[in-house]
């Protein structure tokens, strides 16, 4: 089965750690629109070197809005999937917040995923770490989707879910106390906007 390296990127070092690893058949270097000269040499010598043997694409994605990072890694996920690509994600390099947003996805696409790993900066040492779901059923699912769309009847959310009224305010009170309402209002927050991802 070929293999899909995902990695965020700001260093060489990781990346091509990666490379030579898991040898994969593409990489998707996950970067900002406006990225910084140490991105795009990063980019170039990737493109220069293993761009030769391994398909490089770019996807342009946030530096700091986590909740679209998840979504284009997801994306990319999902693309990967259907053309019968086993996805390994590397979050070493990069803002945290382009590393937190590729591990969200990740975790929203779980089911699609063989791999998370950090490469540690002192002597490349891979990590592996968990694969972690956000664990909502398909009816809090539902309910998070009705409030992204900024539903905020409890009625009107109940009467479009299917459930009875008492069994939305149950959910509710379960998504709050999961992070993904806030608590003095109904409203998503971008904790359950990343888990309906």
């Amino acid at each position: 089965m070929d293999y899909t390296l995902i990695s965020t990127i700001y260093s060489l070092e990781p990346a091509m750690f990666c490379i030579t690893q898991f040898s994969p058949k593409k990489v998707v270097l996950l970067r900002e629109e406006d990225a910084t000269e140490t991105k795009l040499n990063v980019e170039k010598m990737l493109k220069d070197t293993v761009g030769k043997f391994i398909e490089i694409e770019i996807k342009i994605t946030s530096l700091y809005d986590v909740v679209r990072i998840a979504q284009d890694t997801a994306d990319v996920i999902e693309n990967e999937n259907a053309h019968k690509r086993n996805v390994i994600v590397n979050i070493s390099g990069g803002r945290k917040t382009q590393a937190l947003g590729a591990l969200f996805g990740s975790y929203a696409r779980h089911n699609m995923v063989e791999r998370i790993v950090y490469v540690t900066e002192e002597d490349n040492e891979i990590i592996d770490l968990p694969i972690l779901s956000f664990g909502i059923s398909k009816t809090k699912r539902m309910i998070l989707e009705e409030m992204k769309e900024e539903e905020t009847s409890v009625k009107n959310i109940s009467i479009k879910v299917g459930i009875s009224r008492g069994m939305t305010y149950n959910h509710i009170r379960e998504l709050r106390e999961m992070g993904f309402i806030a608590a003095d209002k109904l409203e998503i927050t971008s904790a359950g906007e990343l888990a309906i991802i």
